[in-house]
């Protein structure tokens, strides 16, 4: 007995030419319900009184389409594929082969083809632990999230070093991005400089819990329980709101995955192995970006404020600290003992706190009561050096860090002074 495998418009059709052969319907009826001309259901009729019910499958069952590509097609594209897009998912790799080869071929088709060749896995397979969605924001400028991404951005041209993302929560625009040796404080103070001199204050920047944005050791130096970056925001009336997990800032985090692997490739096309070039070359590849995959905001307002005059961004992105004054006139600032010159406004301030601000061009500025107060650095410091706490995920960009610093530098010597802080340039401490 042989078993057939209908479709349901087979069966449908079945019932239908079965009607016609019993005389229970007429032929011209079944043309119209069928949707097929009356010669066609004759041709049907025929074909199910020689070999009855096969005879209505269709003849293109197991036959390639007509429309399928040519297979030497296949083969030119697939080709370029593995000799230059490899890594690329299939939609980048669709788009480049369209730019720079000339070779048109829908994303749904290489994206088939590059499964079947082990290039791409599908989504299911890809797909790991489910989280919800939140919600966008409603307008430009209510939320910016933020990040820093350690990656080999120039694969093996150049070093390995971090690139900070300042991405809008609520239209995923691409706002910002810079290139910088490690993520630190004085890294975000000129990316953040950057951006609000661009786009004006945001009402929050949404970031982790990194030690940038967060004091995770309470009781320790900062009594009111800001980071000097927060304390910078704090002072432009820009709130600094810290997620629970990764994936709450699950935007900036998709947008990490995109850069690595679209920047890295084409950073790679543009032929790009510095810092500098790859700071230079982010611009146009940010129009791109976001002419790609930016939305619309539910709300076209855009809630960025104007700089105003009282916003002074030099004071404002510094590293400053409060000591008290001793009856020397000396303070000790990162292992330097300062001495002030005994004017009337230093002598004002013994036994009180003075602020000393320290900038990120190299300038320190010793300051009571918004009064700037002249100082000479005392050239003995203290020869027993702490061991530096870093997380785990920064170790390998410090250590290229100390790798570098001893390739370039004699061993100091007593007159040497504290060593500078990661992102700053200049000489220390000139008197400013």
């Amino acid at each position: 007995m042989r078993v057939l495998t209908m479709s349901d418009s087979e069966l449908d059709k079945l019932e239908i030419i079965r009607d016609v052969d019993l005389n229970r319907m007429p032929a011209r009826a079944a043309a119209v319900v069928l949707g097929i001309s009356e010669r066609q259901v004759w041709r049907l009729l025929k074909r199910y009184r020689l070999q009855g019910a096969g005879g209505l499958i269709s003849l293109k069952r197991g036959q390639p389409s007509n429309r399928k590509t040519p297979y030497d097609v296949r083969l030119a594209v697939m080709a370029v594929v593995r000799s230059n897009y490899a890594d690329f998912g299939p939609t980048f790799a669709a788009e480049k082969l369209h730019e720079l080869h000339d070779l048109s071929v829908s994303r749904e088709t290489l994206r088939a083809w590059m499964i079947e060749d082990g290039l791409w896995q599908t989504r299911k397979k890809r797909r790991g632990r489910v989280h919800q969605p939140r919600y966008r924001r409603d307008c430009v400028g209510e939320l910016i999230q933020i990040d820093g991404s350690d990656h080999r951005w120039f694969e093996g041209r150049g070093p390995k070093c971090t690139l900070l993302v300042f991405i809008d929560d609520a239209t995923s625009r691409l706002m910002h991005l810079q290139f910088v040796q490690t993520e630190s404080t004085f890294a975000y103070y000129k990316a953040t400089r950057t951006y609000l001199e661009t786009f004006g204050k945001p009402i929050a920047f949404y970031s982790d819990k990194h030690a940038v944005f967060r004091v995770n050791k309470p009781g320790g130096a900062n009594t009111d329980g800001l980071t000097q970056f927060g304390r910078a925001l704090s002072d432009l009336n820009i709130e600094i709101i810290c997620a629970n997990s990764s994936q709450a800032k699950g935007r900036v985090e998709r947008a990490n995955r995109s850069l690595q692997d679209r920047l890295v490739k084409e950073l790679r096309l543009a032929g790009v192995s510095s810092m500098v070039d790859g700071n230079a070359f982010l611009p146009s590849f940010i129009a791109d970006y976001n002419a790609r995959f930016a939305k619309l905001p539910a709300n076209p307002k855009d809630l960025h404020r104007a700089m105003t005059d009282r916003d002074n961004l030099d004071d404002t992105f510094t590293w400053r600290v409060d000591r008290t004054l001793s009856q020397a006139l000396t303070l000790q600032y990162d292992k330097v003992l300062f001495i002030l010159e005994p004017t009337e406004a230093a002598q004002a301030a013994i036994g009180k706190r003075v602020t000393v601000y320290d900038y990120p061009d190299g300038r320190l500025v010793i300051r009571y009561e918004d009064q700037d107060l002249p100082y000479r650095t005392f050239d003995k410091i203290r020869q027993v050096k702490q061991t530096n706490v870093v997380e785990n995920k920064r170790l390998g960009s410090l250590l290229d860090l100390i790798k570098q610093s001893q390739e370039a530098s004699p061993p100091p010597t007593r007159t040497d002074k504290a060593p500078r802080r990661r992102d700053q340039s200049g000489h220390m401490f000139n008197v400013g």
